[in-house]
């Protein structure tokens, strides 16, 4: 089961808009939400389910506004909560940006959308590129809208419309990886594991049927072929477009693609990752009078790879102050509001070293309270490279009219949360 009615809220509890979809549950009850939402708060006990009697609320918080659902039967909560996370994206694509204001000058919009977004509780279109060709923005197409609705949303294809024509037909493929890394202060890599995903634009004409190819391990082992670096995928997830049936029986990528920009799949990869951007780190306290840094930074990565807008922050003590700094490539800067030393190196190649000296003043008196020992964290990004080794081996493009289309492909490597921690 699913949600009965959905609700949105300012942040004093007051009903913007509201959609009752089953009429099982009273409407007033929505009056007991914010309540019970201060005495959780007073608490310290907040939890995203909250009961009155027999009624549920799920909710979220974005911006200023509580988006909450209500049930009285035992609902499968992570669906619900998709759909409310939906919400607001739809919500946001047609608003830009979704806050109070944005709903009260959109009324007739966003109850129109309620009543698309959902039947008698259960999730329908979602898709705001369908909802978008026949729920406008301008009252006066609204009327027009309503007489013909697009075949995408009785179709087996809802994500895709009929008769989309490009003079030139071409796919661009991103695989981007995001690397999640903790080194503890003796230099250890206490944990790390990689995050991608792969993000396609598609400008193709008709219904092409795709096929994309990885070199993933399990594919390998079912066909036999054990040649060239593979990689073990876990935790894949695919847009709807996927035919799961087809991967679960023989790995195969098989899809129609939605028009335009779509994330295709996520997927983790559980590795021991060596560090791309090393960093080394030692604090001098001279007496009470100052402190200096002194940061190396070292690329671990091939030579004939790039990082680009590589961003070292390193935490510094909350009572400094007069900072002088000395950087062998890039420039820093002080973020007293932070507590940060940032230092900035637009490009960084593999394989090369840089120093960074930092000095700082303090003050006569030392402060009592102990403070604590934030990590040094790195940000960066490196074009054409991954460090999983995946690879899209191939994506056939077939459509009945048998057109020719060009496939590019780009791999991103990235930082996700990347910790050092230092003795500091």
């Amino acid at each position: 089961m699913s949600a009965s009615a959905v609700f949105v809220l300012d942040l004093k509890g007051k009903v913007l808009i509201c959609r009752n979809y089953k009429g099982d549950v009273d409407m007033a009850e929505i009056d007991h939400f914010l309540p019970l939402l201060m005495t959780q708060e007073e608490e310290g006990l907040t939890c995203p389910i909250m009961s009155h009697g027999n009624v549920h609320f799920l909710w979220i918080k974005h911006t200023n506004l509580y988006l909450v659902a209500t049930t009285n039967k035992n609902s499968n909560a992570s669906l619900v909560y998709a759909f409310l996370y939906k919400v607001v994206e739809v919500f946001t694509e047609y608003f830009t940006e979704l806050e109070e204001e944005s709903i009260q000058d959109n009324f007739v919009v966003v109850y129109e959308l309620l009543d698309e977004l959902m039947d008698f509780g259960f999730p329908q279109t979602t898709d705001s590129k369908i909802l978008q060709e026949y729920i406008t923005q301008e009252g006066t197409k609204l009327e027009v809208a309503k007489t013909k609705v697009p075949t995408t949303v009785t179709n087996a294809v809802s994500w895709r419309s009929e008769g989309i024509k490009y003079k030139k037909n071409e796919v661009f493929i991103d695989v981007i990886e995001s690397i999640n890394l903790l080194v503890n202060a003796n230099g250890s890599v206490m944990s790390s594991d990689i995050v991608g995903t792969v993000k396609l634009k598609t400008m193709l004409s008709g219904m092409p049927e795709l096929r994309l190819g990885l070199n993933d391990r399990a594919l390998f082992a079912l066909t036999g072929r054990d040649k060239g670096k593979t990689v073990t995928m876990e935790d894949v997830k695919f847009h709807q477009c996927v035919r799961l049936s087809r991967f679960e029986s023989d790995r195969t990528i098989s899809f129609i693609p939605p028009d335009g920009e779509s994330e295709l799949m996520s997927y983790r990869i559980n590795t021991h990752v060596k560090p791309l951007i090393w960093i080394e780190s030692v604090i001098e306290k001279f007496s009470h009078s100052r402190v200096e840094i002194m940061v190396k930074a070292k690329g671990q990565f091939k030579k004939q790879s790039v990082a680009n807008n590589v961003e070292v922050r390193v935490p510094v003590p909350s009572d400094a102050d007069s900072p002088k700094f000395k950087t062998s490539t890039g420039h820093a800067k002080y973020v007293p509001e932070k507590n940060l030393a940032v230092w900035t190196i637009k490009s960084f190649p593999g394989g090369k070293e840089f120093l960074m000296r930092a000095s700082f003043g303090l003050p006569s008196v030392e402060n009592d309270e102990m403070e604590g020992k934030p990590p040094i964290t790195v940000n960066f990004e490196i074009p054409y490279f991954t460090v999983s080794g995946i690879q899209v081996r191939y994506m056939k493009i077939i459509e009945k009219s048998g057109y020719q289309a060009l496939p590019w492909v780009r791999y991103i490597t990235q930082s996700g949360d990347y910790q050092l921690r230092s003795n500091f």
